[in-house]
């Protein structure tokens, strides 16, 4: 069984994996700093302010009024944190459109890589049809005289 791990962690498609994952979350880092520390004050500066994670509603226990969405939790109360929610579907939502633009933007390089650069001269123009036929006729006049 120990081989067999050694043979299943030596193969390449564990270590492109292992490359991946260490990637995915080097990238979710930046992408998280993207999020939380640009686009979200920008996105609070258009809403007003609001900050939709700590608003919940208390569905049993006892809360007193206006306490933050900790404190309710804190103190026991079993709280519906829908606001949350919201910000992480928010969240989740900045971060498919960055990863899909900078998954466009990869495309469009890679794309500009693969055309050639260098455009090749066209082959010369071979003789027309009609051409080839008046040679042809005048070999076999050439060859009946």
């Amino acid at each position: 069984m120990l081989n067999e791990f050694k043979e299943f962690i030596a193969r390449g498609n564990v270590m492109d994996m292992a490359v991946g994952i260490i990637i995915g979350a080097a990238f979710t880092a930046i992408v998280t700093s993207l999020v939380d520390d640009l686009l979200n004050p920008i996105i609070g500066l258009v809403t007003g302010g609001t900050d939709f994670s700590g608003l919940y509603l208390v569905l049993s226990g006892n809360v007193p009024e206006g306490a933050s969405l900790a404190a309710a939790r804190e103190a026991g109360a079993s709280v519906f944190a829908y606001g949350a929610f919201l910000s992480a579907v928010i969240n989740f939502l900045i971060v498919a459109w960055v990863v899909f633009m900078l998954v466009k933007a990869v495309n469009r390089v890679k794309e500009a890589a693969n055309r050639n650069p260098v455009e090749e001269a066209p082959a010369p123009a071979g003789p027309t049809q009609e051409e080839l036929l008046a040679q042809i006729r005048d070999e076999l006049r050439a060859q009946r005289a």
